[in-house]
């Protein structure tokens, strides 16, 4: 089985260890013997929505948010043509901001965004009058509905002070988690990420995936039944590593 990864802006959209998700996918990929072949797609170069089963893209500070807006309404297209087909899509922090309506920075700028996920994000600057930084691990429960793993305890770090609210009468769009410690979307309603159909965004940095291997595994499956149109039962890893990473944050909640 093969599997084609896009990695969205990894110059620009890249900080707090965000690299560390794709690391993981591949080497998850490798020891079951499937193929994964990455392209990096930059600001410019093209997007096939009919190529990929996985994407993607990382946290960036504020001005590298804004190197990517314009460059992702080009695209807006294309990425929905590839979220209507079933493709998996993993977002952090800024890029998941920018994949809502829009984002109004600390300077009261408005970031248009591309409007997959039915959410808005305004920094605290602007949205309570003073900087506001959620920051420190944080540990929330998965709530979608489609995540059927037994295993629904996701950790991490977080490092924001956007302020991300989904749309109380969303249609599309349901929060990712339940916050158990930390701050997630806002600090107020306890929601953490957001998805729709296989769109997933997050706050969680640190990198996400490697402590997290249940849900890694979930984003592989997942992108496999897409594209195979079969049943998937993925090969069972040795965790031990990563189940003492994902416990040592537990521990010290």
């Amino acid at each position: 089985m093969i599997l084609n990864l896009a990695h969205l802006y990894p110059k620009s959209m890249n900080i707090y260890g965000d690299r560390g998700n794709i690391i993981t996918l591949v080497k998850r990929c490798q020891w079951r013997n499937i193929d994964i072949l990455i392209d990096e797609i930059e600001v410019d170069e093209p997007f096939n929505p009919t190529k990929y089963d996985l994407v993607f893209s990382g946290g960036g500070q504020d001005i590298h948010q804004l190197r990517i807006a314009n460059d992702l309404q080009k695209k807006k297209s294309t990425i929905m043509g590839s979220v209507d087909r079933g493709a998996v899509y993993l977002l952090i922090c800024g890029t998941y901001q920018l994949f809502g309506h829009h984002f109004i920075t600390s300077t009261n700028d408005k970031i248009p965004g591309i409007g997959i996920l039915d959410a808005t994000t305004t920094a605290s600057k602007i949205k309570i009058g003073k900087t506001k930084r959620m920051i420190g691990n944080i540990i929330t429960e998965i709530t979608v509905p489609d995540y059927t793993n037994s295993k629904k305890i996701l950790v991490g770090f977080e490092n924001h002070s956007g302020m991300t609210f989904i749309n109380k009468n969303s249609q599309t769009t349901q929060a990712l988690g339940h916050v158990i410690k930390g701050f997630g979307n806002n600090a107020e309603d306890k929601t953490e990420g957001a998805c729709y159909k296989n769109v997933y965004g997050t706050y969680l940095h640190g990198s996400l995936l490697p402590k997290n291997p249940h849900f890694a595994d979930f984003l592989i499956k997942t992108a496999l039944e897409n594209k195979y149109k079969i049943p998937i039962k993925l090969d069972l890893l040795n965790d031990d590593l990563e189940n003492t990473a994902h416990q040592f944050i537990l521990n010290h909640r």
